[in-house]
């Protein structure tokens, strides 16, 4: 997350960026998920894609890829947590 906020564009060069956080901390979290866990996670991943859906420009692909992560950060870290490890 770290390295995709340092490289942020707020352009839609920031979709492939957060796709590739979102990746990395559903390894973290996901394979712990009951499925009540996983519609709550989808919930809040929608969300996300509905905020910026009737916005145009490419600012909104990049704040919209940013929420996604941050969701896919905050499940990471609760886990890793949980799991005495140390958070990304």
């Amino acid at each position: 997350m770290k390295v995709f906020q340092d490289c942020e564009l707020t352009a839609s060069g920031d979709v492939k960026l957060g796709a590739a956080v979102e990746k990395k901390c559903e390894a973290d979290f996901m394979p712990g998920l009951n499925v009540a866990q996983k519609r709550a996670y989808q919930r809040e991943t929608r969300v996300c894609d509905r905020k910026y859906r009737n916005k145009s420009g490419t600012m909104y692909l990049s704040f919209t890829a940013f929420c996604r992560a941050e969701v896919a950060q905050r499940y990471s870290q609760r886990a890793l947590k949980a799991a005495g490890r140390k958070a990304r």
